[in-house]
């Protein structure tokens, strides 16, 4: 009965080691890291700037949209319910809309890529 469990406890730890041991990579030969790292950002650099120009703007511009044209109704329902009409939350959605619309064309100076 002891030995069983011994033998479940050294099977565990061997396959921990051959797990850690199979996970560690070198970054190169020479294990120079920063050529590494600046070698993958140069080759991913035009993936990453078509991926955020086409995906993630366009994803953050729709959710805009949509948050202010929301807030337009909310606004008039508040209007017809009170007389009053709030400019402030729509004013701020719409220039952030506009900023995330021209975002692409500035952006990646700012970044510097």
């Amino acid at each position: 009965m002891i030995k069983r469990g011994i033998s479940k406890i050294f099977i565990a730890a061997v396959s921990a080691v051959y797990v850690l041991s199979a996970m560690t990579i070198t970054a190169s030969a020479n294990g120079d890291v920063a050529g590494a790292v600046t070698s993958t950002w140069t080759s991913a650099k035009s993936q990453i700037k078509e991926v955020v120009n086409n995906v993630v703007f366009p994803v953050i511009d729709v959710i805009l949209a949509i948050l202010l044209f929301v807030k337009i109704a909310t606004c008039y329902m508040e209007y017809r319910k009170h007389g009053q009409f709030e400019w402030t939350p729509i004013a701020i959605l719409f220039g952030c809309l506009i900023f995330a619309l021209t975002a692409p064309l500035y952006v990646w100076t700012i970044v510097s890529i």
